[in-house]
């Protein structure tokens, strides 16, 4: 997968508060965790924690209720030099920024054929921990979608840990992959797909996990149109591949084996690595959200 050398990137739909410690923004609520892939985000590392903790929320997460803790200044935005499709062929930031683009530029004209309207949703770029709408988050959630303050948030450190940590093979399309999967909530927040009656609940068949399969569905639906955006070149059979592998390494029953040495779908968030390869493969080949109703709902 390669930018085309002379797209214009927009960074100002990226924040850049890495190396800043965080910073405190009003509000509570839950974040919508998963990275694109469902990987190691925010839900799955409850999970974890909830497992190894005999069912008591502690460590970083701790922190994710109704308070926001921080005092940092308010961060500018991505650095200034990532305009061009050729500087998201050199840097990992500037790729991100560039895939953020792609995706909103796909969901902006997707809504606009449906009559509505697309409110741009900026992802952070941050290190450690940041005040977040949903409360102060660490790198350890990995990456996850606020619907309180509708933004992304991402420590790039996540894709070197879905590598060394969740034996995924990588690669740039991953990457995209779990952008793509955390704009899903953010499409999901602005149909009212989002929270309810049951958005808490655990299980194989729970509504978590539909609501998760069907941004990794949604995620392969922006994959399907990703060329047409202007951003990027053709994807490959190998990104797609690149993709699919992250997913099934960061399925619930994948990491319940490996935290645990047992798989316990009545605690999945996620849903199993099948099925996140089968949702998004399902949107890929599609390429219409309408093929995403895992709920019966969309």
């Amino acid at each position: 997968m390669r930018f085309r050398k002379g797209a214009r990137l927009d960074p100002s739909q990226v924040e850049d508060r890495r190396g800043t410690g965080g910073i405190a923004l009003p509000g509570g609520g839950i974040a919508v965790g998963g990275g694109g892939l469902g990987v190691a985000g925010l839900v799955i590392f409850l999970l974890i924690t909830l497992l190894n903790n005999g069912g008591g929320l502690s460590g970083p997460l701790s922190n994710l209720d109704d308070r926001s803790i921080g005092t940092q200044s308010p961060a500018s935005v991505a650095p200034e030099d990532c305009t061009s499709g050729a500087t998201a062929n050199q840097r990992e930031d500037c790729r991100i920024v560039g895939y953020v683009n792609s995706i909103q530029t796909y969901w902006t004209n997707e809504f606009q054929r449906a009559g509505r309207t697309y409110p741009i949703s900026k992802t952070v770029f941050f290190t450690g921990q940041t005040g977040t709408g949903c409360g102060t988050a660490t790198s350890d959630v990995g990456p996850f979608y606020c619907p309180v303050d509708k933004r992304v948030y991402i420590d790039l450190d996540f894709f070197d840990e879905l590598r060394s940590r969740f034996g995924a093979t990588g690669g740039p399309f991953a990457q995209a992959y779990v952008l793509a999967h955390e704009y899903g909530h953010h499409v999901q927040d602005e149909l009212g797909l989002l929270g309810g009656s049951g958005a808490g609940e655990t299980g194989a068949q729970s509504r978590s996990v539909r609501t998760e399969l069907q941004a990794d569905c949604l995620a392969g639906v922006w994959a399907n149109h990703a060329a047409q955006t202007g951003y990027l070149t053709d994807i490959t059979q190998d990104d797609i591949a690149d993709g699919l592998n992250a997913a099934a390494a960061v399925g619930d029953d994948r990491i319940q084996q490996q935290t645990q040495g047992r798989i316990d779908p009545d605690t999945w968030t996620h849903g199993a690595s099948s099925q996140r390869q089968h949702w998004f493969t399902v949107g890929y080949q599609q390429g219409n959200p309408k093929a995403c109703d895992t709920s019966g709902r969309f």
